[in-house]
């Protein structure tokens, strides 16, 4: 695989990335797509997928307390930061859908009018209009398979839009937070396929975003006590072994979870729900001219010394900023992204 860099947000420095199963993704997608279609087929499967997350997250370890301390220092995990006590994750899976006490490790901004990060994750933005800096259209997905080609209303309503694809990893925090406040328009799951979502498959593999099974939420923000920024469509996207996407709002920390429907109201950096072990992404979709992307977002993008997968493969600039939670990444507008 190509090496791949991330600008570390707090202090702009650039980060190597270090893949995990680095040579299975290259071995599945080189000598088994290209040799082998049905074998393919099975181990991008939802029942391979399933079993591959059974084996290698819910077996529990002759000693959980080495298993725990060598993810921890192997992934870079705080587990300080946990708000269950470490001693309760004694398994791969428990640490992987861990809970972390946010309301103190991720702090928000107070200005309603800001959208938040619903992810510990490592961002790119872009536009679907042909006249921005930041048009990146067929890029990262195909814009009518990715909200459903039925789905009219709304096709009609983010077109010409711009859109910030979250990609997590397998050390992340796996709960996502609503980026915004508003009213639960639509949601609806789009059936699909559990490929890697390794930046250097998202080049050979043509927009897989929009091909993987995927949970679609729509939101309303025009509304009373909402962030205003029109309608914000958030996108959550399996991958190989995510074999589900639990939906489990709660307005309080974790209490009380309940799953997302529509007429529900969302509060911005309340949890709303949880992948399933593996790696995997968010799409955020926004209207044309509601929101104004982060200046260092943007800046990054373009880092002509970063070493990025998509950079090697489109022949221009493009590296995500990798970011916290409930970070700000975009600010209410008029007048579109920078």
């Amino acid at each position: 695989m190509t090496n791949h860099q991330y600008v570390n947000r707090q202090d702009s420095s650039l980060v190597d990335e270090k893949f995990c199963a680095d040579s299975i993704v290259s071995f599945l997608y080189s000598r088994v797509r290209e040799n082998s279609g049905w074998m393919y087929r099975t181990l991008t499967s939802a029942r391979l997928t399933n079993l591959l997350a059974m084996l290698r997250f819910d077996l529990r370890p002759v000693n959980p307390n080495r298993m725990r301390l060598r993810l921890a220092r192997d992934l870079g995990l705080d587990l300080a930061e946990c708000a269950d006590p470490p001693e309760t994750l004694d398994t791969a899976r428990k640490i992987f859908e861990r809970k972390i006490c946010y309301w103190k490790c991720r702090p928000m901004s107070p200005d309603l009018s800001d959208i938040l990060s619903p992810s510990d994750a490592r961002i790119i933005v872009g536009s679907f209009q042909e006249t921005s800096t930041l048009f990146l259209k067929g890029k990262l997905f195909q814009y009518e398979e990715l909200l459903g080609e039925t789905k009219s209303e709304w096709l009609k309503a983010f077109r010409d839009g711009d859109f910030a694809v979250l990609r997590l990893t397998p050390d992340k925090y796996h709960y996502n937070h609503a980026p915004v406040s508003g009213v639960v328009k639509d949601i609806y799951e789009i059936d699909g396929v559990y490929q890697s979502c390794h930046p250097a498959v998202i080049i050979s593999q043509g927009t897989p975003y929009s091909k993987n099974r995927r949970t679609v939420t729509i939101i309303d923000t025009d509304v009373p006590g909402g962030t205003e920024t029109g309608l914000v469509a958030m996108i959550e996207i399996v991958a190989l072994m995510i074999g589900d996407i639990v939906q489990c709002y709660s307005a309080e920390r974790y209490d009380d979870p309940s799953a997302v429907r529509p007429g529900m109201r969302l509060e911005r950096g309340c949890p709303k729900s949880l992948f399933r072990p593996g790696s995997s992404t968010v799409v955020l979709l926004f209207q044309q001219g509601r929101v104004q992307f982060s200046r260092d977002i943007v800046r990054n993008l373009r880092r002509p010394d970063a070493q990025s997968c998509y950079s090697t493969g489109w022949g221009m600039p493009l590296t995500e900023t990798d970011i916290a939670v409930r970070s700000t990444i975009a600010h209410q507008t008029s007048g579109g992204v920078l």
